[in-house]
Parts: structure tokens; sequence; C-alpha cells
């Protein structure tokens, strides 16, 4: 396991926010956000092949190829109202009897730069409704941690457990001195596979409140909004009811157009997907843009949702060429 530093920020006492993706996509999402908002810079690049072993190949056009293996990112934001941070964002985590070699590794590396308090992020599924708001918990390494947030108003963790890497981290970085904080946004117990904005913004309040970070988080809303109708739709589906007052009920072909444009929705944060559709659009005129298109969606890799509407720039392209002629 090495990291590789392409540069080496000056910062005071930097606050270190870590995230694995995870249920609801709570953690990553929400550090995913803070990074897309704020600014973050690039400064290292955290590979660990030996704990990541491809459990499949790829096939593209006939061609067999290994998969690219994950990898975490580190980056950095030197604040001018607010503490400096590093963020760390790991594409995948690994097996779990790494987690705690995995973690000395990060925790090793941003005490150099003299971090003291960690923050992550996770999911607590509950007995509730998809339209039902999101409350934060919290739960910490440190009784006066604790004590902070608990003035907040922040529901507290009294027992559980924090699984995976998002958790892991906070007791490898307690063993080695640092402070630490988990932000557990509420998630329906049936929704744990589908990203939940709702959960995003109940943990990014308490970031942006505590910081000092001045986040809009209308993104977030508008995301929650289009989910929850995504889900409104399947869920009626399931239950074998009309989808809305005076239509008629959804076919499978509806029904797989909807877990499509869900998984694409959820896959892809708000910048990569406004990209993506300036691209489709910049297609329709000129068919040549269709590659850099293509690059794109295989870069987030999402092509198998957006297969057909990429093929129809082909089928309309035809057409054109046809009655031209």
């Amino acid at each position: 396991m090495m990291i590789k530093e392409i540069a080496v920020p000056k910062l005071k006492d930097p606050i270190f926010i870590a995230a694995w993706p995870g249920m609801g996509e709570v953690a990553y999402r929400s550090a995913l956000f803070l990074r897309e908002v704020m600014g973050f810079k690039k400064f290292a690049k955290l590979e660990s092949k030996e704990f990541f072993k491809p459990a499949t190949v790829f096939v593209e056009k006939g061609i067999v190829n290994f998969p690219t293996l994950p990898a975490g990112f580190f980056y950095y934001l030197q604040g001018k109202n607010f503490p400096d941070m590093i963020l760390f964002l790991g594409e995948a985590q690994p097996p779990l009897e790494y987690a705690q070699t995995f973690s000395s590794v990060i925790i090793d590396f941003v005490k150099k730069y003299k971090a003291k308090v960690i923050f992550t992020f996770a999911a607590k599924p509950e007995a509730i409704d998809h339209k039902s708001s999101s409350s934060a918990w919290v739960a910490s390494t440190h009784s006066d941690v604790l004590k902070e947030f608990r003035q907040e108003g922040l529901k507290v963790l009294q027992e559980g457990q924090i699984s995976g890497l998002n958790g892991i981290i906070l007791g490898v970085g307690k063993a080695k001195g640092l402070k630490g904080v988990c932000l557990l946004g509420e998630i329906p117990f049936y929704t744990a596979q589908i990203e939940n904005p709702k959960a995003n913004i109940s943990v990014l309040e308490v970031v942006n409140k505590y910081l000092n970070l001045n986040l809009n988080l209308a993104p977030l809303i508008e995301r929650s909004k289009f989910i929850e109708e995504e889900i409104d739709k399947l869920v009626n589906y399931i239950k074998g009811e009309m989808p809305m007052p005076g239509l008629t009920p959804l076919g499978e072909e509806d029904i797989e157009k909807i877990k499509k444009d869900l998984a694409a929705y959820s896959k892809l944060p708000q910048s990569a997907r406004g990209k993506i559709e300036k691209l489709f659009k910049e297609a329709q005129k000129d068919i040549t843009l269709a590659n850099k298109l293509k690059g794109e969606l295989d870069h987030w890799n999402i092509y198998r949702e957006y297969e057909d509407k990429f093929l129809d720039l082909f089928r309309k392209d035809k057409k054109r060429d046809q009655t031209s002629n």
C-alpha cells in the first residue's frame, strides 16, 4: 500500500473528513458534495493493489480486460472563515480483514499534517417512510466532543454499530490520539441500496454549522425530490397500485426505464450529470462528439443506463443523411 503525493500543502490543524461508499451512499455522497462545491484540490493518491483482487473481467467487443482497481484520493482546502480541511474519498472498501491496516496508513498520513479531528458519515436505517425527513445522529470517540454535539440538539447513538471503514477509521484514529465524530443520517430500511439525498442534507447541515462552511444545499434538495418521485413509482408498482390517479399501470418497459433513470441519476454527481447532458445536446448537432460522450459515460461506468439514448444519436444522424440524399 502506497500513498503518492503530488503536492505538499501547508495546512494548519486541518479537520480530516473520510468517506467510502456504503448504505444509502450517505458517507460517500456527502463527502463528494463537499469536494464539488467547495473546490477541494487533489494532493495525494492511495494505491492498495494488494488488498483489491479482481473478481471478474470485463468484455467489450469481444476483448477481455481486467477492471481498474479501486483507489483512494486525498484532497485539501485552505479555509478563510473556516478550518483547513483534508478530505479522503475511497472508491471502494477493501475486505474487512484489511480495514485496520488500511485505516492506520491513512491516519498516519494525515497526522503528518497535524490533523487532530476526524469526521465520518454513515447511514442509520430506520422504520421510516421515504417521504419522511431524515434526522442526524451522532457518535463520538470522546465524551467532551459528544457533549458539544448533544448541545446542538443531535440525537446520540447510545448503542449499536458503525460498520465498515466509515466506522473502523474512527477506532483506529482514537487509538492514535485523534478525536473522531460520526454523523449518521436516517434512511428507510427498504432504500438501503438507493442514494438518499435527505440523509446527505441532514449530516451536511450539522457539518455546515459546526465548521461554518456556508454551504448551499439546494442541489441536494432538488435531487431528493426527484428520487422520492422515482421511489414512489417503484413502490406503487410493487404494491400493484396505480402510479398516479387516472394513469394506467406501469409496464415492464416503464419499470426498467425508471430503474435505469434512478440508477444513472444516483451514480452521478450534479456537475457530471450536467456535463453529460450538455455533451448529448452537442452530439445531436455534431455526431463526431459521440466519442467524447462515450468516454464520459464509460468514466462514470453508466453507459448501460444511457445506451438507448446514446444509440439514438446515430439513428437520428442516419435519418438526416437519408433525408439529405
